[in-house]
């Protein structure tokens, strides 16, 4: 079974209000979760000014460690959290051993 972590949206039209939950990733967005794992509010507070996020640490931790995968979104949060490393920039290019000779030949100072 493919597990997912991914959000569950509720809350009303034009306010959502997300639930982080670790879902088979067949089923339905707004389906029945294996667990849930937290909340995220996307509108800031009016009185803070900040998003609300809440997340149980040591579930999540659980849920990635067993090969749950998380969704695009989600991933930004756990990396934005401390649970997954951050993503690199620019992902490495594969070259043709004569493109990386290239390219070797011109970053070498000449004498």
């Amino acid at each position: 079974m493919a597990v997912r972590i991914r959000f569950a949206r509720h809350g009303v039209r034009n306010n959502p209000f997300f639930h982080i939950v670790a879902i088979n990733a067949r089923k339905k967005r707004d389906g029945k979760p294996l667990e849930k794992l937290g909340t995220y509010s996307p509108h800031p507070n009016i009185k803070e000014g900040a998003k609300h996020i809440t997340l149980d640490f040591a579930r999540t931790k659980y849920w990635l460690g067993v090969g749950a995968q998380p969704t695009d979104g989600v991933r930004f949060l756990l990396e934005r959290a401390g649970l997954l490393p951050p993503r690199p920039l620019h992902p490495k290019v594969k070259r043709s051993p004569a493109a990386a000779a290239a390219a070797a030949a011109e970053s070498q100072p000449k004498a």
